[in-house]
């Protein structure tokens, strides 16, 4: 399996027909039985952490710091996955009793119920190896609902994900659980991840990566002769909208702060700050010359692949050769990784070029200038779809404040009033997806609990028999 060479299509039908034996026994299992098998997967990875980290940072140059954190994460929200099943999250029921009479006040019983959608195919990112990967949030929420898993591994990494599954194999097999729960599809090309979409047995797909390979995937979702849903996290600039009364008072601090989020992790996060929205004043002039030199000796490492070093060069290289764009401070010579880049461009030109609001991924931002609020909301509505917008300097009520917040979540899936937006809490309340086209599916989030609600249906029985109602999903009522 850890040949260089593409995954033949055969192969991948077979680990996707290993799959589909799989879900009826699986959509049926109890809570004890996913919960364990959800915690064993936790338990699997930390005891491995050390050597998967150190395959981790072989192939990716993210450091074994981060990596470490991803290992906690990743194991952390599986078992808060296993504590969703233990409460019966998936489990849950709206039960109507009937209702004798003639309607609209007479009712049969209803029983609404949630039913796992079957297969689902995962296409692991490449800037989370862990986290967005083979055992990452994706996978954890399709087993927690029922599902069984097809993983799509990233060509970025991967040693690390043959690893990760084949210590996911040997949970399976010591819980005696079938090998098809978790399949996997390990050098795909574009030909394989296009028949792993259009697959039969494929019930919904998980993407996140880049807006072209997300739009191309989803187009052939929707065009199979029965269409499946795509849930794919395509890209974000998240703007951070900086109002001069905070500048005035904290501009430094922020600048230092918000030039670690630009630069974390070689700037490869999907919440990375791409947009800095300023209103025409001195603390913003001030707050710009403080970010150019925070900004200035920030050294970082290698991006993941060549073809992403090669995209931020290409979108770096297009905004310093466009006409409206100017650069804040010539970078640095490039070291093991780009020099951080800071531009700026006025309001008028950012609201009027769409070029100019396309994600670059990497160490880099762009400057709005706004005359005014009313203006910087006009930016908000021109980015259309992120999953992020930060808003400093709205802790007293205004009319200003009420604009600017409106506007943001119109647009944003996670609006934030303090720090900055790298960093994803997994949690109940977290929403991560926004409107087009930083997500497909606004509505659902691919961090934190609620994401197992995307691999559920519901379904409502009529006038069930008792048998039908105490049986179902292995639960006894």
């Amino acid at each position: 399996m850890n040949n260089t060479s593409p995954t033949p299509l055969d192969a991948i039908d077979s680990s996707v027909q290993s799959a589909a034996a799989t879900a009826v026994f699986w959509a049926e299992s109890g809570p004890s039985l996913r919960a364990a098998l959800l915690r064993g997967l936790a338990d699997a990875l930390d005891a491995a952490r050390d050597e998967l980290v150190a395959i981790a940072d072989r192939e990716s140059a993210l450091g074994p710091a981060r990596l470490n954190g991803e290992v906690a994460r990743t194991s952390f929200q599986l078992r808060g996955f296993a504590a969703e099943v233990e409460a019966g999250v998936p489990y849950a029921r709206v039960d109507d009793a009937a209702i004798a009479g003639a309607p609209p006040q007479g009712r049969p019983h209803l029983v609404r119920m949630l039913e796992p959608l079957g297969v689902v195919a995962m296409f692991s990112a490449s800037n989370f190896p862990f986290a967005f990967s083979v055992l990452g949030g994706d996978t954890a929420a399709a087993l927690a609902a029922g599902c069984p898993v097809v993983v799509k591994a990233h060509p970025g990494h991967p040693q690390l994900s043959l690893a990760v599954w084949e210590l996911a194999q040997r949970v399976l097999e010591r819980q005696k659980l079938p090998a098809g729960l978790i399949s996997l599809v390990p050098n795909a090309d574009r030909e394989g991840g296009s028949y792993l979409v259009r697959h039969p047995d494929v019930a919904a797909v998980a993407f996140t990566g880049s807006y072209q390979g997300g739009m191309a995937l989803q187009k052939l979702a929707a065009e199979r002769p029965r269409p499946i849903p795509f849930y794919g996290e395509l890209g974000s600039i998240n703007p951070v909208v900086a109002l001069p009364a905070k500048l005035r008072t904290e501009g430094a601090a922020l600048a230092a702060t918000l030039a670690g989020s630009i630069t974390l992790g070689c700037g490869q996060f999907c919440t990375s700050p791409g947009v800095i929205v300023l209103i025409d004043d001195p603390a913003s002039d001030a707050f710009v010359a403080a970010l150019a030199e925070a900004f200035k000796p920030m050294p970082t490492h290698a991006m993941l692949s060549p073809a992403i070093r090669q995209g931020f060069d290409n979108g770096a290289a297009k905004l310093a050769a466009h006409a409206a764009v100017k650069p804040v401070f010539a970078p640095a010579a490039d070291g093991a990784g780009p020099a951080p880049r800071l531009f700026e461009v006025t309001a008028e030109a950012f609201i009027a070029d769409a070029h100019l609001r396309e994600e670059v991924f990497g160490p880099l931002a762009l400057v709005v200038r706004a005359a005014d609020v009313g203006e910087a909301v006009r930016v908000l509505e021109a980015v259309g779809g992120t999953l992020t917008v930060t808003l400093w300097g709205l802790e007293q009520d205004s009319d200003d404040a009420r604009h600017l917040l409106r506007a943001a979540r119109r647009v944003a899936g996670r609006v934030l009033f303090a720090g900055v937006p790298t960093g994803v809490a997994v949690t109940h309340a977290q929403q991560h997806g926004g409107p087009w086209p930083s997500s497909t599916q606004p509505q659902s989030t691919s961090v934190g609990y609620a994401a197992m609600q995307r691999f559920l249906r519901p379904v409502a029985l009529q006038d069930a028999p008792r048998w039908a109602l105490e049986t179902e999903n292995g639960q006894s009522h």
